[in-house]
């Protein structure tokens, strides 16, 4: 049996990983071949590129890496076609995987074949356009959402999807933490307030939150005296990255998956999110959602607090930092909030990645030739 994974951002490389774990168990036989990070390199495989090469957001941001994005589309391309898989799953980045799925399709029918196409994570196209739905039915054979709802902006035009739930929960219930340890290692004193600092995995994020995170600690330095930052390396394992969220006392983090995981760790945080300038000027008439934060939209109304675009400034952040930090009801109501939401995003019976492995393996075996004429 055999796999090629793409997945083009470390958040999908955790998701790949935990699929590929879960597929592992079920055919110890199976062969992977793609592209993915650390933790998939972890589990055998060799990246075809360095995934920071296509991990990019913004919409002037993608144009200086262009010529290199579309090289690499090919190189996939190629490779892919070379090591002839039973399936092909990609995993979130829509942005790469679409002009990727797009050139595949393109040269498959000049050889009259069809490779089985799942992809893992459902484009928002709530957020953005719903018509975008009728664009991914096109390229993808089989969605697997993580909200339970979003199978129907795409089973409408003829996509099978499933809900497989947010690998987020999954992850988080089989880690040990041990907060008190972890502290005490590090020498940290028992009444010390502690701010983790999450700045993001892409380089261009960290570039353009880091200086204002830093100067919104710099402003809470001001007012507390028993202040202690941390700042988890992209490197730390999954283990001490949520050891380190157990100890904090809030966080400030960029939007994105790691506030599903600080809220089941159970840290008040808010999020914080920016693009270029121009960028930024034309998102608010492109995004179509009142949120940016996963739970926020799932609930309707600010459970974790948002500074996005022109909202993310160091007073801000640091103000609102602050209410948490000086009333603990506020903080803990938004934790037993969040985490009420959190039991919305999985199944009941199954983890998400077994889930995803048990679409995978029907989908190779209801393709047992591997390709289909067209």
């Amino acid at each position: 049996m055999k796999i090629y994974v793409v997945a083009g951002e470390p958040s999908g490389d955790l998701l790949a990983s935990g699929l590929m774990n879960a597929l592992l168990r079920v055919r110890p036989d199976v062969e992977f071949r793609g592209i993915g990070g650390e933790t998939m390199a972890a589990l055998g495989l060799k990246s075809l590129f360095d995934i920071s090469e296509i991990s990019v957001m913004g919409f002037f941001e993608v144009l200086p890496r262009l010529p290199l994005i579309m090289k690499r589309i090919r190189q996939t391309v190629k490779d892919i076609e070379i090591f002839e898989p039973d399936v092909l799953v990609t995993v979130d980045s829509w942005g790469f995987v679409s002009a990727l799925l797009k050139k595949l399709r393109r040269r498959e029918k000049q050889h009259l074949v069809h490779l089985p196409v799942i992809h893992y994570v459902a484009p928002q196209v709530w957020a953005w356009k719903k018509g975008r739905a009728r664009s991914v039915a096109k390229l993808v054979d089989r969605l697997l959402t993580l909200l339970p709802n979003e199978g129907q902006y795409f089973e409408k035009y003829g996509l099978k999807c499933d809900f497989v739930g947010h690998p987020v929960v999954e992850r988080v219930a089989e880690m040990h933490l041990d907060p008190e340890s972890f502290r005490a290692a590090r020498g940290i004193p028992a009444g010390a307030r502690i701010i983790s600092v999450l700045p993001g995995s892409r380089r261009q994020e960290v570039k353009r939150l880091q200086p204002i995170f830093n100067e919104a600690i710099r402003l809470l330095r001001e007012k507390y005296d028993n202040l202690f930052v941390i700042e988890p390396t992209l490197t730390s394992s999954l283990d001490e990255r949520l050891n380190n969220f157990a100890i904090s006392t809030i966080a400030l983090a960029k939007s994105g998956t790691v506030s599903l995981e600080l809220a089941a760790v159970g840290v008040p945080h808010l999020i914080a999110y920016t693009f270029g300038k121009i960028s930024n000027l034309i998102a608010p008439h492109v995004i179509k959602v009142q949120f940016a934060n996963l739970l926020n939209i799932i609930a309707g109304r600010e459970i974790i607090p948002e500074f996005v675009l022109s909202r993310c400034r160091p007073e801000l952040i640091a103000e609102c930092a602050s209410r948490l930090l000086d009333s603990p009801s506020e903080a803990v109501r938004m934790v037993v909030e969040a985490q009420k939401l959190l039991k919305q995003l999985r199944l009941p019976d199954i983890l998400p990645s077994d889930k995803a492995a048990e679409v995978v393996l029907e989908v190779i075996t209801n393709n047992p030739h591997k390709i289909k004429s067209l």
